[in-house]
Order: structure tokens, then sequence, then C-alpha cells
């Protein structure tokens, strides 16, 4: 079992930035990807962003330019640095691991963008 605890959301204004944080509770290689999903009230739930050893970091189409993911393997930690944030991106925030056999999910972290 691997429990994800996200941490970092809260309230900001449009053209702020976040770091988000996500450590897992052991240690996770760096072969099995790790990255973020975020869910906004009334849509599903969608990618930001993932990275994986083998193939670097992915993103969604409207986060490009503007998050940046990365990770601390020693921490057990991926991040999601998020610059120049909008109202649109307003949503819940969760964390994940796609291990064999099981995709483990955090509890999630509010991002609220808002003047």
């Amino acid at each position: 079992q691997v429990q994800l605890v996200e941490s970092g959301g809260g309230l900001v204004q449009p053209g702020e930035s976040l770091r988000l944080s996500c450590t897992a509770s052991r240690i996770i290689s760096s072969a099995y990807p790790m990255g973020w999903y975020r869910q906004a009230p009334g849509k599903q739930r969608e990618l930001v962003a993932f990275i994986s050893r083998s193939g670097g970091p992915n993103y969604g189409d409207s986060v490009k330019g503007r998050f940046t993911i990365s990770r601390d393997n020693a921490k057990n930690t991926v991040y999601l640095q998020m610059n120049s944030l909008k109202p649109e991106d307003t949503a819940v925030y969760y964390c994940n691991a796609d291990m064999p056999g099981k995709t483990y999910w955090g509890q999630g972290t509010q991002v609220t963008v808002s003047s």
C-alpha cells in the first residue's frame, strides 16, 4: 500500500504562483509514473502533468508553459510549480502514482484562483 499526501493548495489571485507537493509513504521507483490531475466542480477529472523516467514530463494542453512538474526521488516527493494562475485553474488537485496492478491517489488539495 502507498499513501500519497498533497499539500500547498490555497487561495491566490490571478497571475500568482503556487507550488504543490505530494509525498509518498514509501519509496516509489522512478520507473513508475507519478503525476497530478485536477477536478473542477461539475467537470471530469483531467490530466495536469505526469513524469516518468522513460518519457520525461508530460502536460495537459491547458497548463503547458505555465506549470512545471518535478520529482525528488530521495524525498519520495513530486512537485507541481504553478505560475501565471488563472481562474480556470480552480479545482481540487490530486496526486497519483501508477504502480504495477494499481493506481494510488491522494486525498486532494484545493486550489482557488480568484480576485
